[in-house]
C-alpha cells in the first residue's frame, strides 16, 4: 500500500503542536482492545462537549486560498479517554456554493506517514472544481505525522534514508547488513519512541478520524482514501458502518488481517512486474529521440539495460550531484520502485539511467534519494506497520526468502520480502487487526489501475472480495499508483465523480479503457 510506500519528499511540514506535551506522555500504554471498546461510548460523549475547532486561514502557495487549519486535541489512549492528549493538525475547504453542499468529504493520504492537510493542499483546487461544491472537504495530518504531534526514535541519518529504511539486500542478495540494521532501528525506537510511536495504529487512526468527524458536527461522512488510506477507510467503514455515506477507496491492497503490511511488502515484486513494461514502452518510443530520452531500440531491451547498470552500479557505485551519497546499484532499484508510481515520473527515471550508464556525467539524484527523511517521517513509516500486526521475530530465514524472490523478480531483487525492523520490534501489538466484510450497507465504490506498482490489481480483487454486495470495482487500464484525479483516465474520474455528487454507482464491477 503506500504501505511502506515512498512518495516524493514532503513538503515542509507544519509547526509542531504541543511538543512539551508528547514528551511527558513517555510511559503511558497503547490500549488494549477491550478497554478502547468498553470507553467507546465515554469517549464520544466527552468529545460531544468539546468546543467548536478555532479555525485559521492556512493558505499555501499553488494551494487553495479559502483552505483553513486548525488542532484537535485527542486521547492518547482510547483506553483513557479523559487522559493525556495528542493534537491532530486538521485542516478544511467550505464549498464554495452552499446550495449545492450534500455533506462533507474527507480526505485520507496513503503512507503510513502522509499527510492529510498537505494532500488537501495538492488535490484541493482540483476536487473542488469535479465536485461543484457538493461537499466541504476536510482532511487531518493522522498522529505522529506533519504538524500532528510526532514521535521520534532518534535514528542515525544513514539508518533513515529511504533505500536503507526499505531492506534492500547487498549485491549477491546477502542479507546479515539489513537485519543488523533492522535491529539497531527497533532498539532505537524502543529506547526513544515512548507512548507516541505506540499509539500510531490503524485502530487509532480510524478512532481520530471518527472523533474529527464529532468535531466537525456531522452525523456522517463521504471519504476518498487512497493507498494506505484505502485501507485506513476501509477498517473505518467497518468499524463505524452506520457514518459512511459515500465511500471511495483508491488504489486498494489484499485485507487479509493475516497478510497485512508484510504481504502488502512482499506484493510489491510482482506489481514491479507488471508495471514495468509500461515504462520499457515509453523508454524505447522513437519520440523519446527529441527529448534525448529514448533508453533502447525496443521495449524488450529496456529491462535487461535496467538490471544490467544496477549490477554494475552494486560493484562501482557512481559518484553523484550529492556528496558522499553515490549511485549505487540500490539507489537506482529504489529510484525505479518510485518513478513506477506515475506516468510522469518516467522522463526522471530515464534521464538517471542515461546518466548511469554514462561515464562522463554525474548522475542527479531523485529528491527522495538526496537526503535522509525527518526522524519523524521515519518513525511513523516504520512505527503503523510494527505496532499494527505481529511479525515472525528474528533474522532466520530471510536470506533463502530473499534469494528466492531475486530469482523470480530480479526488478525489485528481494527487498519485499526482507527483514524490517518489525523483526526485532519490542512491543506486541494491543489489537488484532479488523477483518473487513460484507456486513454494512451498499455505498462503497473501489477504484484500481490493472498495473499498480504498489497495491496490485490481484491484492485489489481479495479487498473487492472480501466487501462483497457492500461495494462495486471500478478496473482503469492503466498503469501507477493513484486513480482519481491521478492518471487523466476521463472515465475513472466521471465514474468517481458521479457517484460521490450524485449517488449513482454501476449496476456490477466495471471497466474503464486506456
Amino acid at each position: 500500500m503506500t504501505t511502506y510506500a515512498p512518495h516524493t519528499r514532503k513538503a515542509a511540514l507544519l509547526a509542531l503542536a504541543a511538543a512539551a506535551v508528547a514528551t511527558a506522555l513517555t510511559g503511558v500504554s497503547a490500549p488494549t482492545a477491550r478497554a478502547a471498546s468498553e470507553a467507546h461510548a465515554a469517549s464520544e460523549a466527552h468529545a460531544a462537549s468539546a468546543p467548536p475547532l478555532a479555525w485559521k486561514p492556512c493558505a499555501k502557495p499553488d494551494g487553495p486560498a479559502a483552505q483553513e487549519c486548525a488542532e484537535l486535541p485527542v486521547p492518547l489512549d482510547y483506553a483513557d479517554p479523559y487522559g493525556p492528549r495528542v493534537t491532530l493538525a486538521v485542516s478544511r475547504l467550505r464549498s464554495d456554493r452552499p446550495a449545492a453542499r450534500r455533506g462533507t468529504l474527507l480526505v485520507i493520504p496513503g503512507g503510513p506517514g502522509g499527510s492529510g492537510v498537505q494532500r488537501l493542499t495538492q488535490k484541493g483546487k482540483a476536487l473542488s472544481a469535479e465536485l461543484a461544491g457538493a461537499y466541504d472537504l476536510v482532511a487531518l495530518d493522522p498522529r505522529g505525522v506533519g504538524g500532528s504531534t510526532t514521535a521520534s526514535c532518534g535514528l542515525d541519518p544513514a539508518d533513515r534514508r529511504l533505500d536503507t529504511l526499505r531492506s534492500w539486500a547487498g549485491p549477491d542478495g546477502e542479507t546479515g547488513e539489513n537485519a543488523a540494521r533492522a535491529r539497531r532501528v527497533a532498539d532505537a525506537c524502543a529506547r526513544n519512541g515512548g507512548a507516541v510511536l505506540r499509539s500510531l495504529t490503524t485502530a487509532n487512526q480510524v478512532r481520530d478520524i471518527d472523533r474529527f468527524r464529532q468535531a466537525l458536527g456531522e452525523r456522517k461522512l463521504s471519504a476518498w482514501g487512497t493507498s494506505y488510506g484505502s485501507y485506513v477507510g476501509a477498517v473505518y467503514a467497518q468499524e463505524y458502518p452506520h457514518r459512511t455515506d459515500r465511500w471511495v477507496l483508491d488504489s486498494v491492497g489484499d485485507p487479509d488481517p493475516a497478510r497485512l503490511a508484510r504481504g502488502w511488502l512482499a506484493n510489491m515484486a510482482q506489481a514491479a512486474d507488471d508495471r514495468f513494461p509500461d515504462f520499457a514502452a515509453w523508454a524505447a518510443d522513437p519520440a523519446r529521440d527529441a527529448e534525448g530520452l529514448r533508453l533502447a531500440e525496443r521495449p524488450d531491451q529496456v529491462r535487461p539495460l535496467f538490471l544490467e547498470l544496477a549490477a554494475r552500479l552494486d560493484r562501482e557505485p557512481k559518484e553523484s550531484d550529492v556528496a558522499g551519497t553515490p549511485l549505487t546499484g540500490n539507489r537506482l532499484r529504489q529510484a525505479l520502485q518510485n518513478g513506477l508510481y506515475g506516468d510522469a515520473l518516467f522522463p526522471g527515471l530515464a534521464r538517471l539511467m542515461r546518466e548511469a550508464g554514462d561515464p562522463a556525467a554525474r548522475p542527479a539524484l531523485p529528491p527522495a534519494l538526496a537526503q535522509p527523511m525527518t526522524d519523524a517521517d521515519a518513525a511513523v513509516m516504520v512505527g503503523v506497520i510494527c505496532n499494527d500486526v505481529r511479525w515472525p521475530k528474528g533474522s532466520a530465514g530471510y536470506e533463502e526468502a530473499v534469494a528466492a524472490d531475486r530469482a523470480a523478480h530480479p526488478l525489485t531483487a528481494g527487498m519485499p520480502v526482507n527483514i524490517t525492523p518489525c523483526a526485532f520490534w519490542k512491543d506486541r501489538p494491543q489489537e488484532q487487526p479488523v477483518r473487513i466484510t460484507a456486513e454494512g450497507p451498499s455505498n462503497v465504490l473501489v477504484i484500481q489501475n490493472l498495473r499498480d506498482p504498489s497495491t496490485p490489481y490481484f491484492g485489489a480483487l481479495k479487498m473487492r472480495e472480501a466487501l462483497g454486495a457492500r461495494a462495486r470495482l471500478v478496473t482503469v487500464d492503466h498503469g501507477g499508483h493513484g486513480v482519481y484525479l491521478g492518471n487523466g483516465n476521463a472515465c475513472g474520474d466521471r465514474t468517481v465523480t458521479a457517484f460521490l455528487t450524485t449517488g449513482h454507482r454501476p449496476a456490477g464491477d466495471t471497466r474503464c479503457p486506456a
